[in-house]
């Protein structure tokens, strides 16, 4: 295979070694020969004489250095000409964090990129909701993830077809129209270029253990270890809104409402491949990658836990709590409405008495859920608690009219957490709502919006954790944990309530 559009290594260095994300050739290297699991995705290895890209991990014989090349991304190195390994499988890695030595104007494009950003109107169309040029925005991924938009869009559309083909029993004209292709000509020109095999030939070497229900699929999630699932799973379920969500035994489960479509699913750990078993259960196929990729951010998949440790370990508040509790990532969610509802509910009151209050709304104003491995109810929409009277919401006026007016402005999209441009935009948006306070949309910014410096500086617990006597000294003091003061909330968190 001819490998061409090579980077020069010392320009894939450059890419790869920002202030950030302090990965050079030799940690490449190390990294590589060790099949070091902490660097799954962080980066990808172009093999010149067998013209495929592979994960840290790969199985195969470990090639010569002179024969490889360093890549930041998969799609840099697609966009170099080389094709993704059958064995390591590059879709299977976690996703490099988008936040990981990158701007917030790439950051915010990789978000749209994942919610079909170029679907309506190409690169032209991201970069203007972006306010930006087209050429700028080219320019800034080149830079920072060593290929174009296009190339990442058409990268990640690729691997997620692969994985349907690998992991569901899907026919291929739907996997063809969920992956993004649009057609399944177009959708079978793409896998046999890139991977050399026509894609029932693919999955006839899939060897798929399990036949599962029409409608049902499971994925499995990589993350890089080590993953804290015990933490997550008791964080979740002191929250778990009655009949919408529950944790039982080591599994979390929740519904989930799409474009009208409903359904649920149930996650639970495989410790040993360092993975998260999402096990869904949704009649639209297409919906497949939005599902998938919203559970990855719920339970923060991406994250790069050693750069996150690194810094936070440079703090002696810090030092002891992350070394005897590796592992503890952010809780995000499935829904930044409903997030934001619960975070309005959390006010002054206790979790318990928070999660209380969730059911009975939703037992007021969710809809009824067909049988669904215990659910009951979908949370309720923004429409429908936009015209609750405040007496039909079982909570103080106040936080009733808080409520209404955050679903007002939702439904009027004045608010929006899905299609999110400026993290920065929504937190003023949100603080203009009397009755959400700089608490409450950090609380969110941190669980709703992804946002790894978000910090409640009000919170109570952490100021008596610390020691400060107000949140203008609390802030002064967290300043050393930058950019990943959310990680540091979370950590203190879980020191003052173990799960």
């Amino acid at each position: 295979m001819s490998v061409r559009k090579r980077l020069p290594q010392p320009a894939i260095a450059a890419i790869m070694s920002s202030p950030r994300m302090t990965l050079d050739w030799q940690t490449c290297s190390r990294a590589r020969l060790s099949r070091d699991a902490r660097f799954d995705g962080e980066f990808f290895i172009g093999v010149l004489t067998s013209g495929v890209y592979c994960r840290s991990i790969c199985p195969a014989r470990t090639a010569k250095e002179a024969n490889v090349r360093y890549y930041p991304t998969a799609a840099a190195a697609a966009e170099a000409g080389f094709r993704p390994c059958l064995r390591c499988r590059p879709e299977c890695s976690p996703g490099t964090p988008a936040w990981l030595g990158t701007p917030n104007t790439v950051s915010r494009a990789l978000r749209l990129l994942n919610e079909g950003g170029l679907e309506d109107g190409g690169v032209e169309t991201l970069a203007e909701r972006l306010g930006i040029g087209s050429r700028h925005l080219r320019r800034l991924f080149l830079q920072h993830l060593g290929a174009s938009p296009r190339a990442v869009a058409q990268t990640r559309r690729l691997h997620f077809a692969k994985k349907l083909i690998d992991e569901t029993n899907l026919p291929m004209s739907e996997i063809a129209i969920a992956a993004g292709f649009g057609s399944v000509r177009r959708f079978n020109a793409s896998i046999s270029k890139n991977y050399k095999r026509t894609p029932s030939r693919i999955r006839a070497i899939a060897r798929q253990a399990e036949v599962l229900p029409e409608n049902e699929y499971l994925f499995r999630l990589r993350y890089r270890p080590p993953f804290h699932w015990q933490a997550m799973l008791s964080f979740l379920a002191a929250r778990a809104v009655p009949g919408v969500e529950a944790v039982v035994g080591q599994s979390y489960r929740r519904s989930i409402s799409i474009d009208g479509e409903e359904g649920y699913f149930e996650i639970t750990h495989d410790e040993e491949r360092q993975a998260l078993l999402a096990r869904v259960r949704f009649g639209d196929s297409i919906a497949l990658f939005r599902i998938i990729e919203r559970i990855r951010s719920m339970f923060d998949l991406n994250a790069d836990w050693a750069a996150i440790a690194k810094n936070l370990k440079s703090d002696p508040l810090l030092v002891k709590r992350v070394e005897s509790t590796p592992g503890l990532r952010v809780p995000g969610c499935w829904d930044g409405f409903e997030l934001a509802v619960r975070a309005i509910l959390g006010q002054q009151v206790s979790v318990a008495a928070a999660t209380c209050i969730a059911g009975r709304l939703v037992q007021s104003f969710g809809k009824p859920l067909a049988k669904a491995n215990g659910l009951t109810h979908l949370f309720p929409t923004p429409g429908e608690l936009a015209v609750a009277r405040r007496d039909q919401l079982p909570m103080p006026t106040k936080r009733a009219e808080t409520i209404r007016l955050l679903a007002k402005a939702v439904s009027d999209g004045k608010v929006r957490f899905d299609d999110l441009i400026s993290v920065e935009q929504c937190l003023e948006s949100l603080c203009e709502i009397p009755g959400i306070g700089r608490w409450t949309a950090q609380y969110i910014a941190m669980r709703a919006l992804g946002e790894p410096d978000a910090f409640p500086s009000g919170d109570l617990s952490l100021q008596r954790t610390l020691g400060t006597r107000n949140a203008a000294e609390l802030e002064r003091r967290a300043e050393a944990w930058r950019p990943w003061r959310a990680y540091a909330t979370i950590y203190l968190w879980n020191s003052a309530h173990p799960s």
